[in-house]
């Protein structure tokens, strides 16, 4: 029997600190969080009081570790400069305030290029971590690889591996692997998740993997769309995930669910599932 690090994504309506109690009753053993709207610019600052009562509840809940996701509106890869720089503004924030809560990890999509290029697209996203990266923050920034839509970066190994490599402090960067996005990809998680992960060790280096976005999906495999199911209910299915359970290089990494809420299942539903199949490993 396997024991995993199973949570999901869980709303801060009322407040961050709120989150945590959402984690515990959902029976996380960590969880992910926008730190702020992610559908807006806008932001209140994270006062003395909420950040203590999310510091003080963490630890109280032995939840670990925790994961924070960056807003959908910036796109670090876009050629307006206007965008450029309100997106890395945005970043810059939401490093800061993940240092002010306690939070190890924020998790970055890559943006589009806006058909201006791979290679700029990749030259703005590592401009970008530098000047985030030259200000010695404690959090670490990890890229998600993508589900292969047009001018979307990341969608490779490969095109991760490019933007780490060129930032000037690599080991303050990582990865999140999401399998949705990876099976919509092309990468078959379903049957040979441990050759997809011997490929992001080859690419990358598996040590640079902290997180695992752990959703199935409605689409197929190959075909970029960046639709989440429950787990066990989509293409990738019960059997892909004992399949990706099985690889112990998972084992220790947090499995962070974005799946659905509604009359199939909830986040506690997912999390049981979850767990359920890593006992049948």
């Amino acid at each position: 029997m396997v024991k995993v690090c199973a949570g999901v994504h869980v709303s801060i309506s009322g407040s961050i600190a709120l989150a945590v109690d959402r984690a515990v009753d959902a029976g996380c053993d960590t969880f992910q969080i926008f730190t702020r709207n992610p559908r807006g610019w806008a932001f209140s600052e994270i006062t003395e009081e909420t950040r203590a009562s999310f510091i003080i509840k963490v630890r109280s809940s032995g939840l670990s570790p925790i994961v924070a996701h960056m807003p959908y509106l910036p796109n670090l890869a876009s050629p307006s400069q206007e965008m450029y720089q309100k997106s890395l503004m945005a970043l810059e924030a939401e490093v800061d305030r993940c240092d002010r809560l306690g939070i190890p990890y924020l998790v970055t999509h890559l943006g589009s290029h806006m058909s201006s290029g791979e290679e700029n697209g990749r030259r703005r996203i590592v401009g970008a971590l530098d000047v985030v990266l030259a200000k010695g923050n404690r959090c670490m920034i990890l890229l998600e690889n993508t589900a292969g839509q047009k001018n979307s970066l990341g969608t490779r190994f490969e095109d991760i591996c490019a933007i780490i490599e060129k930032t000037s402090l690599p080991e303050k960067v990582g990865v999140c692997l999401d399998t949705c996005h990876a099976f919509a990809a092309g990468y078959d998680v379903r049957l040979n998740f441990r050759s997809v992960l011997d490929e992001l060790d080859q690419a990358i280096g598996v040590e640079k993997l902290k997180v695992i976005h752990m959703n199935d999906s409605v689409g197929d495999l190959g075909s970029h769309l960046d639709r989440h199911e429950h787990i066990g209910l989509g293409k990738i299915g019960e059997s892909g995930f004992i399949n990706i359970l099985s690889d112990s290089r998972v084992w220790g990494l947090p499995l962070i669910m974005e799946t659905p809420v509604d009359q199939r299942r909830d986040d506690r539903g997912n999390i049981k599932k979850l767990k359920d199949l890593a006992a049948l490993v």
